[in-house]
């Protein structure tokens, strides 16, 4: 089959494969940010990455898949946190596993997506399951099979569940003092918490 059959089927040469995906890929992001996973279509993201729809679902497939995509994308940065977490001696992976989420929501570049993430999630179950999906299968699992103790994913769980209402409340909701206070004030009073969590009796 020769190129130009190839395009008639809707296959961009490979050239432009890797651009054309992260085109869609940070449309993506961008309207799942603005609009939620309930108002954000298919169309629109095609639209805002210049493509013709069809490619989005060649590539893609589903909104709930174009979704999950942007998601693993996004939330790459907090599948090293098993590293994090193995990098030291036990007793302070506490605050190392808290520093290190904090950070990555400190981080407007990061930020910005996680809050569309979660936003998403929280209105609605199709991104909900997407979402706990990644979370459960390539963060917490990972995590705590580096904990090597018992109940390890009901502590990994109870860990990040203590983060994730952190973070809930600083950036999202936005409930002071919480919202406004110095991040180092926060690991300070949340890293042993987050330890006992892990690594108590």
């Amino acid at each position: 089959m020769n190129d130009v059959t190839a395009r008639k089927r809707g296959r961009p040469p490979r050239t432009e494969s890797a651009d054309t995906r992260d085109r869609i890929l940070t449309a993506a992001r961008e309207e799942f940010s603005e609009r939620g996973y309930d108002k954000a279509s298919v169309r629109g993201i095609a639209k805002a990455a210049g493509v013709d729809p069809a490619l989005v679902h060649h590539y893609f497939g589903t909104k709930e898949q174009v979704f999950e995509a942007a998601i693993t994308v996004s939330f790459a940065p907090a599948l090293h946190a098993p590293d994090a977490v193995a990098d030291g001696p036990m007793d302070t992976v506490g605050e190392r596993l808290t520093r290190f989420v904090l950070g990555i929501w400190e981080n407007p570049a990061t930020r910005t997506p996680l809050l569309a993430i979660v936003r998403s999630a929280v209105n609605n179950e199709t991104a909900a399951a997407v979402f706990r999906r990644l979370v459960v299968s390539q963060l917490l699992r990972r995590i705590a099979v580096q904990l090597d103790l018992p109940d390890a994913e009901l502590r990994a769980e109870l860990a990040a569940a203590q983060l994730v209402g952190t973070a809930m409340l600083r950036y999202v909701i936005k409930v002071e003092p919480l919202a406004s206070v110095d991040v180092e004030q926060i690991i300070a009073r949340v890293a042993p918490v987050v330890q006992g969590h892990l690594t108590g009796p």
